[in-house]
């Protein structure tokens, strides 16, 4: 896609700035939530192959957690929000104060379903929120969907139930941090947006840079 070789430093500075906006609205909202101060930044904001994004995600076959929403309106897409399932565990620990939670544990699974339930309703409305004021455009998401699976299969399932494929995503790393004095541990995911291929040239013209220029 001719388009691809047009994004630049700028395009990706924007990226990353409607990012940190969105990590800034999510940050507000789990504050609220957990009753804890919890700082939110992004470090990176990428466009990258199919084939890399698995690479991100630490391979095809890497067990995750994804919370997943179809994009509809004026642009058409589809948004991962991807965690490893240790991180992913270690937000619900955090969150439910049981600090010895498994997905794997009896009677567990559905207490932590709900929780990154909860966090992916967040993040996602957050971001997708902050997108829409950034482009000013009609964006309107699915209900997000629970999965923990393999990497590859959940994107895979995402794209064939959309029956749209594109070869690049946008990346935003995304990464969460309990602001307390001696706490260090950081929550590190990525933010997935796969717009459908005719998608990318409306956003970015919509944000006053434009790839067809």
């Amino acid at each position: 896609m001719n388009y691809i070789e047009k994004i630049n430093t700028t395009h990706l500075d924007i990226l990353k700035e409607f990012g940190n906006i969105g990590a800034g609205h999510a940050a507000t909202a789990l504050s609220t939530l957990l009753n804890k101060q919890i700082d939110m930044k992004v470090p990176s904001a990428r466009i990258v192959s199919f084939n890399d994004m698995m690479e991100m995600a630490g391979g095809a076959e890497q067990e995750v957690v994804s919370v997943s929403l179809r994009i509809e309106g004026e642009v058409t897409g589809n948004m991962f929000f991807v965690l490893s399932l240790q991180q992913a565990e270690s937000f619900i620990s955090n969150m439910t104060g049981n600090p010895a939670f498994s997905f794997k544990g009896a009677g567990e699974q559905s207490i932590g379903l709900s929780a990154m339930q909860e966090l992916g309703n967040i993040l996602s409305g957050s971001y997708l929120s902050a997108l829409g004021d950034f482009t000013h455009l009609q964006i309107y998401p699915s209900v997000p969907e629970l999965a923990i699976d393999m990497f590859g299969a959940i994107i895979s399932y995402g794209l064939v139930e959309s029956s749209q494929y594109g070869d690049y995503a946008i990346v935003i790393e995304t990464i969460l941090k309990e602001v307390e004095a001696g706490h260090t541990d950081e929550m590190k995911g990525h933010f997935f947006l796969l717009p459908d291929p005719l998608s990318f040239g409306p956003i970015f013209e919509a944000l006053g840079v434009g790839l067809y220029e």
